[in-house]
Order: C-alpha cells, then structure tokens, then sequence
C-alpha cells in the first residue's frame, strides 16, 4: 500500500473557488451551519489500482486542486488487487463520515458486477455516487520493433500468427482489455493477452520486452509516444494531443472505441450535504486554470455531473458491460 500526502497547493486560480456560496445557494443556510464543520481532518482518496496509471494520476492532480478549497490535505492511498475489489471494499466498509473516498476507473464501478458473482460490496447499493470525473481516452501503441505501422498491419498479424503477439492490460476487467478483445471481436485477429495489476506494472512488463502492444491511457501513453519508445496506430478519441493519428472508428472499429472513466464515490451513508459539497468542491475545481491544464494535458475529459445524473449513468454504464461481458463469454478468473 502506498501514500501520498498532498499538501497545500500553489498554483493560481485555486483561490478563486467559491464553495460556501455554492453550498449557501444549493443547500441552504440550515444546513450549511450544520455541516459547517466537515472536512475537520485530512480527507482519503483510496485508488484501486498501482502508481502510475491514469486513475492515480487524476486522483493526485485531484487531490492537490481540492487542498486549499477544503482547507486539509488529501491523502492518496494506493490498494491495488483483485481487479480493482481491494480497494473498493475498503471503501464500502469505511465510515460513512466524508473522510473516506474512492477514486475508481470502470471496474469497480461497473465491470465486475457482471463478472464476479460474489463480489464482497454491492456496487450499486455500498456506494454514493459523488462525481463522474473525468473520460480518459485509451490510444493503441506497439513497440517499434513490432513490424506493423498501421491498425491494418497489426491486425494482419493477429491473423496470420493468432494468439502470439503478447499486448499488456491494467487488468481483465480494464478498458484497456475490453477495447483489445472487442477489436479482436470485429477483426478477426488474435493475441496473447497478459494482465497486470495496473498501468504502471503494465509499462514495465511493455518495456521490459514481455508484451509487444498496449492499450494504453492517452495520457500516461503520450510520453513515451514522442520519446519514440512507442508507435501510436489508433485512438479511442481524436485529439490535438495526437496529430496524425486516427480513431478505432475512422478505421472501421467503432464499437471497439471504450474509454476508462475515472470517478468518484464514497460509502453509502456519507450524509447527503457532505456528498454535494464534494460534488461542487470537484467540478468547480476541474474549471480552474491550474486544474484545467493538467487534465487537457493528460487528456482527461471533465464530466459536469450532479450525484443524481452521475448515478443514472452509472445505472446504464452497468447495463451496456453486462452485455458486453456476456456477448465476449468473460468469465471470472
């Protein structure tokens, strides 16, 4: 288990955030004066997946935003393992006091309940639903020694050498997965697929030469793109970030263009005031300039939702993987 501790942030705009207003106008004075008190001490992000890839990468760049704004430190904790249900239980069972939060990609959320029969949380009913954060686009990149140049070149190898060509995942029941065994689904093509336990773990084993290809968050992605240690063929969402480079769709794959998705939940019994505020104190801080350019630069796609809009996507996200999960066959491993 790792930790960071976020202290107060620097950069400008942060101070510009307006929350007791917002609460004053959208909770009312009672209330206000009644939750006045929270957050009395550091707040916990808990992360279901290692350093290194894009959920923790937005929980850092979060944490740092909401530091001045809620006057205490965040603290991100990392509990990778069990395709994400480490860390999501940890948060289920947690006091439901507004200290405890989970920053979760799609597993957690809403893959593995079509999985796991016996999941230890009930996804829908152990969680509040805060904020629907951010859109990560993936992007499909090999390593230079892999001869294919283009989408089409990759998938003919696929097809004339099936189940050889090794690619990496954040785990089996990752975006970063589903996009390769829905491309697989519509091409024709096969490959090796070899899970880690997140992001980071996936790179080394990318670099280390056991894997030859990835689907890859966009933003940790990009680096090593235009260090030239990758080979971007196709993304899941067109960008600035990537000129040149074109979309699963453009190339014939549109149903293989899945996005990882990076939210925010807290346990269930977390007081409604407490949820709101967590909600405006997010969304205002994805607007300002400081925050703003990190995600643009990472390629994180801010999502407005109020707690009510983000559970009912939350409700379809889960609806739209548990055809998915049953139409590909996935079966808990």
């Amino acid at each position: 288990m790792k930790r960071a501790i976020i202290g107060p942030a620097s950069a400008k705009g942060l101070r510009s955030l307006a929350f007791a207003s917002f609460a004053l106008f959208v909770l009312g004075p009672a209330t206000v004066a009644a939750e006045e008190a929270w957050p009395a001490r550091p707040i916990r992000f808990i992360v279901p997946s290692s350093p290194g890839g894009g959920t923790d990468l937005y929980a850092r760049y979060l944490a740092q935003a909401l530091v001045e704004p809620l006057k205490q430190q965040v603290i991100v904790e990392n509990r990778p393992g069990g395709r994400g249900n480490i860390g999501a239980v940890a948060v289920a069972k947690a006091a439901p006091d507004g200290y405890t939060f989970l920053v979760s990609g799609n597993p957690s959320l809403v893959v593995n309940p079509a999985i796991y029969r016996n999941l230890p949380y009930d996804a829908e009913r152990d969680f509040a639903p805060v904020a629907r954060g951010v859109v990560n686009p993936l992007v499909l990149s090999v390593l230079p020694e892999v001869p294919a140049r283009s989408l089409a070149e990759l998938i003919a190898l696929g097809k004339r050498e099936p189940g050889t060509l090794a690619y990496a995942s954040a785990g089996a029941t990752t975006a970063t997965y589903f996009g390769v065994r829905l491309l697989e689904e519509a091409s024709g093509a096969r490959f090796l697929h070899v899970p880690y336990k997140g992001a980071g773990q996936a790179y080394q084993g990318l670099f280390g030469g056991q894997i030859k290809f990835m689907l890859a968050d966009m933003g940790t992605a990009i680096p090593h793109i235009r260090a030239g240690k990758l080979i971007a063929l196709a993304a899941t969402f067109p960008t600035k970030m990537l000129p040149g480079v074109p979309t699963l769709g453009e190339l014939g794959y549109p149903d293989s263009e899945v996005n990882a998705v990076f939210s925010v939940v807290a346990p269930a019994a977390v007081p409604r005031p407490i949820v709101m505020h967590m909600n405006a104190a997010i969304n205002a801080a994805m607007k300002t300039p400081w925050l703003a350019q990190k995600l643009e630069e990472a390629t994180f796609i801010p999502v407005f939702e109020t707690p009510e809009e983000f559970a009912a996507t939350l409700k379809k996200d889960r609806e739209k993987w548990a055809a998915i999960v049953k139409r590909l066959g996935i079966k808990a491993e």
